[in-house]
């Protein structure tokens, strides 16, 4: 940062996650400013990218490294391919730069790791984007969990099923490549939710299954477009029992194509000994009052009147500006790497689970 407090940003990678998520939620963010910009593409490609956002003064690099030796740098965001993640992180991290990395955090536990490390050796932060803690349903439901309104939380179901919405673009399929699935891809964010809304990181066993049932057959049905069987290598869906050391529960369900009309987006069913909630039918808090079930349903779009509108911002900006805030007035971010650490390694002991078809204890 400099003397303003400003928080001058360099962005390493500039394909679509920075253009859509990065670059126009930082510009909206007082207090923070874009310095630089790199990508392998090079000079004309980044030139491109300024004008349409109309950037001046920035920094172009068609390496990365360059970013990284700024000393008027103080935060790199990474936008790269998910390979790349974990060896530049720890090189911006140990030069001395803050670090918003773009989810999956790295291709293996021992790279997420390894990121964890490199930020405590070197006294910086580092954050991994989980976009969904940010949507208006789950920021809310964060709030009354904290306050504790649902009680000690002991049971939870982590859902992102979908009947048929299987990606059929680049490499999502191929299992040498992505590493895995929906449990991977969809999963990931899922756990993530439950775990935060619990704030129980401490997991002692996991049973899970993956099935390959309905990618060797194709499908007509798929909104992305049919797939070639043959190269459909991945899980096309999973489940999991994650057991807590204090005796919680987590119900992991995670499809791309399930034969099932209970669809549910990534969210999380919540039990509480004060209360529960759900996402079936918008957000809803269920409680007992008076000698009554009572089920609370949450307006997360009020109202407005004439010549006023609340401001709201949720989402990636919401993401951008918690993160650039906790750097200009030294909080802890929203996302510790700590906490997707533990996401990594669950995920990765449903997958040793089901290969083994024993449960992995942690």
């Amino acid at each position: 940062m400099n003397g303003t407090g400003t928080v001058r940003v360099g962005l390493v990678g500039c394909g679509g996650i920075a253009q859509g998520k990065h670059i126009p939620n930082l510009l909206k963010k007082q207090g923070a400013e874009i310095a630089a910009i790199s990508d392998v593409r090079g000079g004309q490609y980044l030139a491109r990218v300024c004008a349409q956002y109309g950037l001046t003064g920035v920094k172009l690099c068609a390496d990365y490294r360059e970013v990284l030796a700024d000393p008027g740098i103080s935060a790199v965001h990474i936008c790269t391919p998910n390979a790349s993640h974990a060896r530049i992180t720890i090189e911006a991290l140990d030069a001395g730069k803050h670090v918003m990395c773009e989810k999956p955090m790295a291709s293996s536990l021992e790279e997420a790791e390894a990121m964890v490390a490199a930020a405590r050796r070197s006294g910086r932060k580092l954050t991994i984007c989980a976009n969904n803690r940010f949507t208006p349903a789950m920021w809310y439901l964060k709030q009354r969990c904290a306050a504790g309104e649902l009680g000690e939380i002991y049971f939870a179901k982590a859902h992102c099923v979908r009947r048929r919405g299987v990606p059929v673009w680049g490499d999502f399929l191929d299992v040498d490549k992505q590493g895995g699935g929906p449990v991977l891809d969809l999963g990931t964010h899922a756990l993530d939710l439950a775990l935060w809304m619990m704030d129980n990181y401490r997991p002692q066993k996991v049973t899970g299954r993956l099935f390959y049932k309905l990618g060797p057959k194709g499908s007509q049905a798929n909104p992305y477009g049919t797939w070639d069987p043959e190269r459909f290598t991945v899980e096309d869906s999973g489940f999991a029992m994650i057991e807590m050391e204090n005796g919680a529960m987590i119900w992991l369900e995670t499809s791309w194509a399930l034969n099932t009309r209970d669809e549910r987006p990534v969210s999380v069913t919540l039990c509480g000994t004060l209360a529960g909630s759900d996402v079936t039918d918008g957000l809803t808090i269920n409680t007992e009052r008076g000698g009554r079930l009572v089920d609370e349903a949450v307006v997360l779009s009020p109202r407005t009147i004439p010549f006023y509108e609340p401001e709201q911002a949720y989402g990636p900006q919401l993401e951008i500006s918690q993160w650039i805030d906790s750097l200009r007035t030294g909080g802890q971010p929203v996302v510790r790497p700590e906490e997707m650490y533990t996401v990594q390694k669950i995920i990765q002991a449903v997958y040793d689970s089901s290969r083994s078809g024993e449960s992995v204890y942690l």
